[in-house]
């Protein structure tokens, strides 16, 4: 039989059992915080509904609580006796990981039309008991009944029409009684009466909030966020306390730090007679907790005080929901808050000096992904014309973009490479896939800590809220400002530091004060044992790495300095060459290109190793299109034609490339790397310290690489040697990397191809399926993002403990773009000398390997 718990015997359980919701209502009990009483259905409950359809037992221990809960309020469960009104309960979703806003919640639970008389007579507000009940029956007939939400809101909207007002607060008390009459009449007609039975609304509930796991919203979020399917939720059952009785109640959302900023202080919004819901769903739009000192200054030093009380015990920044009941505050929930990627370095660093946590504690508060962030642009104030329209600045940094009005919309501009920009009048948990495809999210309603601020902010995107010019019309695809229509796929600018909202394409200023980063990652360096390189093709690619403190070049792609405009005529004549002295002519000119190339790039990281890779894709990709070649009809268009024709693959990236390509046609190998070379030799000339080492890519089989060695010396011979190795990014390879090491200086792992090989799938075509893959989880993550440890993870195992077997000096590298993912760094941490990634994931990198080194001691892989 399940357990359920009130929070008095829930001590010492943990978020795993009571889900974070519940964690928090415990510990503030504890601490003696307001805070109204509950009960707690835990999380394996909802593992067994799921699982089961049913839990045994769960009817008769809800019951036993919910009488102890009239006990400790000293109401009956859904009813009035004398002047003491029925007692109502929230049920609300508490999962072990903060999902904010993807599982369902529902209020006033147990009023009927009978307790709505009782409820007036006892406090003497009739419109409140209509309100309630109202709130009650829309938000039942949501999310147990399944009615959809614009069926109610159509109604409430007309009968705010024939009142003449714009806000649901200005009804009365006869407007809501026939609104929820119109309520009731609505999910009659739609087959699904509702209950006026308290214990069947509870029990309804109770099943609707284990279904709400499985929402689409809540399993999109998981998987945006890696959060395990099997957790399950658990259920909070606690005694109603009252925001919309009148001018003395209503709701907020409070911060004891700003979560956009970091900025130590109490920071949120409040909503005057108004409940839970109102502020975090966005229908109005609320007043900042300064204005509290105005009408009600008891309260709000009292909500400071608690604020300042709650971060120390939790010893984080803390997210609260109060309620304030005729001027009495209660806390209805506490958890760490989301916070922008700035306000993370800025609140770990600050708490640290502050002695409320260690700097080690500090580095592991932040998430590493996160961190390109801090380094997001902003607008170029000089340069920005007057904005459209102005509203709330929810989560920094500046984003361009398409605007779009729906989820499918994103879907269908992101396919097409298009960056998108969501316009809402406000967002919903339904909207998440939009916001995650998005560069940028903008609505015309909500405050700061509506849902898609806090969502925004999360996903580490640019939001602008509460833009009240704004009318938007998404199944139309259009919106308006002030007579200015936008319409899908125009371009929106939008700064979240300031609110401001442009027409058009911005100039961007790219990056902002990282004094508190660079602190933070002065911290991590003690703790870091992993190298941390760079993705880098260009000399100034390779400064921004440096100062951004990359340790050297983990990959150079050749083949980019190969797509520049005065470059590309002479890679397609050495195509076309019909005779070693066209040919020779050609590869003249992409020699001086390349050296120039190799000086800039080995003096921007003079002192530090650079990992240069001879060409890799086929020839066929610095040729025009057949179709634009037709079209030309020049004798130059036919005679590429023609080679383009003789070139063409049914596979390319399986076919004629890469350590193929080298062998084949030697002497691109040999000008690529005399080039890298000579330029190394010339700066030396000049005193400075270039370090190049050359890497074959593509090998499959030994034999390559002795053949790819064999000519490599001979320059070796001319100009002395330099580290010789290759990537390991075929399967084959990879298990023959005892052979192979041998042969090397160093393998890099090409994890990009790895995992296309590894899978069988393509990253560009992966799109058209690989999305439902990860909504029915049969993937749980997407592999091109993050490693698979199973199946790559496995074979670079293998390959690292062969390899070191048969060289026990080889270096082992990193320099496909998991090199930049946090998860990523973490399980290769204790098996590889370095990671390479693209030049902002370097300081995601960094501190990965920071944290991977304080959760774990180092065990050589390999080593006997």
């Amino acid at each position: 039989m399940v357990q359920v718990y009130l929070l008095s015997e829930a001590r010492g359980l943990g978020k795993e059992v009571l889900g974070g919701k519940g964690f928090g209502l415990v510990e503030m009990a504890q601490a003696g915080f307001p805070v109204p009483p509950a009960f707690i259905v835990p999380t394996e409950a909802c593992r067994a509904y799921l699982k089961e359809g049913a839990v045994p037992g769960l009817e008769e221990a809800v019951a036993a609580k919910m009488a102890a809960l009239e006990g400790l309020v000293g109401k009956r469960f859904g009813r009035g006796e004398g002047a003491t009104p029925p007692l109502l309960v929230s049920v609300r979703s508490g999962a072990p990981v903060s999902m904010p806003g993807m599982m369902d919640t529902i209020l006033n639970l147990g009023l009927t039309l009978e307790g709505v008389g009782a409820l007036a007579r006892a406090t003497g507000n009739p419109r409140f008991a209509w309100d309630t009940f109202r709130r009650l029956v829309q938000m039942y007939g949501e999310v147990v009944l399944g009615v959809e939400a614009q069926a109610f809101e159509a109604l409430l909207e007309e009968a705010k029409r024939g009142r003449g007002v714009g806000a649901d607060s200005a009804l009365g008390a006869e407007d809501l009684e026939e609104l929820s009459f119109r309520f009731l009449r609505l999910l009659e007609e739609r087959g699904t009466p509702f209950p006026m039975d308290p214990w069947a609304q509870l029990q309804g509930a109770i099943e609707a909030v284990f279904k709400s796991w499985q929402n689409p919203r809540a399993r999109a979020y998981r998987r945006i966020y890696g959060i395990p399917e099997e957790m399950g939720t658990a259920v909070v059952v606690q005694a109603m306390v009252f925001g919309n009785l009148g001018e003395d109640s209503g709701t907020g959302v409070g911060f004891t730090r700003n979560p956009a900023t970091g900025e130590k202080g109490l920071y949120g919004e409040y909503l005057r007679n108004a409940q839970g819901e109102d502020v975090v769903a966005g229908v109005r739009t609320p007043e900042p907790l300064e204005a509290l000192k105005a009408y009600a200054p008891g309260v709000y030093e009292e909500l400071r005080g608690v604020a300042e009380r709650l971060e120390r015990h939790f010893r984080d920044m803390q997210d609260f929901e109060f309620t304030v009941e005729r001027g009495r505050l209660f806390l209805l929930q506490t958890r760490s808050g989301k916070r922008t990627a700035k306000a993370a370095v800025r609140i770990a660093v600050e708490m640290a000096e502050e002695g409320l946590i260690s700097r080690e504690e500090a580095l592991l508060r932040v998430e590493a992904n996160a961190l390109p962030g801090l380094l997001r642009p902003e607008v170029d104030r000089e340069k920005a014309p007057k904005p459209l329209l102005k509203g709330l600045p929810a989560s920094p940094g500046a984003a361009i973009g398409h605007a779009v009005f729906s989820n499918e919309a994103a879907e269908r501009l992101s396919a097409q490479g298009l960056p998108t920009i969501l316009v809402r009048p406000e967002t919903t948990p339904e909207d998440i896939t939009g916001m995650y495809l998005s560069r940028g999210i903008l609505t015309a309603r909500g405050g700061l800590t509506s849902h898609a601020a806090v969502v925004a902010r999360g996903l580490g995107v640019p939001a602008v809220v509460g833009a009240e010019a704004l009318r938007v019309f998404p199944e139309a695809g259009r919106a308006l400002v002030d007579g200015v229509e936008i319409r899908e796929g125009d371009l929106l600018t939008l700064d979240g530091g300031t609110g401001e909202v442009f027409l058009g394409a911005v100039p961007l200023l790219e990056e902002g004060d990282t004094a508190l980063l660079e602190k933070l990652l002065a911290w991590a360096e003690p703790h870091r044992r992993l190298g941390v390189r760079a993705n880098a093709d260009t000399p100034e690619d390779a400064k921004r790495a440096r100062a951004l403190g990359a340790e050297g070049i983990g990959l150079c792609r050749t083949e980019h300095m190969f797509f520049a405009q005065e470059r590309l005529p002479y890679v397609q004549r050495l195509i076309l060459a019909k005779d070693e002295e066209e040919e020779e002519e050609a590869l003249k000119h992409l020699f001086a290109f390349q050296k120039e190339d190799f000086k800039g790039i080995l003096k921007a990281m003079d002192g530090l190793p650079v990992t240069v890779r001879l060409l890799d894709p086929p020839l066929h990709e610095f040729l025009p299109s057949e179709e634009e070649l037709r079209k030309r009809g020049d004798e130059e268009a036919k005679a590429l034609l023609e080679r383009a024709e003789a070139l063409k693959e049914v596979n390319p990236m399986l076919g004629f490339r890469g350590v193929r390509l080298l062998l084949l046609r030697p002497q691109i190998f040999r000008m690529q790397l005399r080039a890298l070379l000579e330029a190394a030799r010339e700066l030396r000339e000049e005193g400075l310290d270039p370090r190049p080492e050359v890497m074959i890519p593509l090998v499959a089989d030994p034999k390559e690489v002795e053949r790819a060695r064999a000519l490599a010396e001979e320059l070796f011979q001319e100009y002395g040697p330099i580290p010789f190795g290759t990537m390991l990014e075929t399967p084959r390879a990879c298990l023959l990397a005892g052979e192979i090491a041998p042969l090397v200086d160093f393998f890099s792992f090409g994890t990009n191809d790895l995992t296309q090989m590894t899978f069988g799938l393509s990253r560009d075509d992966a799109g058209r399926f690989l999305p439902r893959y990860l909504e029915e989880g049969l993937f749980p993550f997407d592999p091109t993002e993050r490693l698979d440890e199973k199946g790559v993870g496995r074979l670079l195992q293998l390959a690292v403990e062969e390899g070191r077997r048969a060289n026990p000096r080889l270096k082992l590298g990193l320099c496909g773009e998991h090199g930049g993912e946090a998860g990523s760094v973490r399980f290769v941490e204790p098996l590889l000398d370095y990671v390479s990634a693209s030049p902002y994931r370097v300081l995601t990198a960094r501190l990965a390997a920071a944290q991977a080194g304080l959760e774990r001691p180092r065990v050589p892989v390999g080593v006997e």
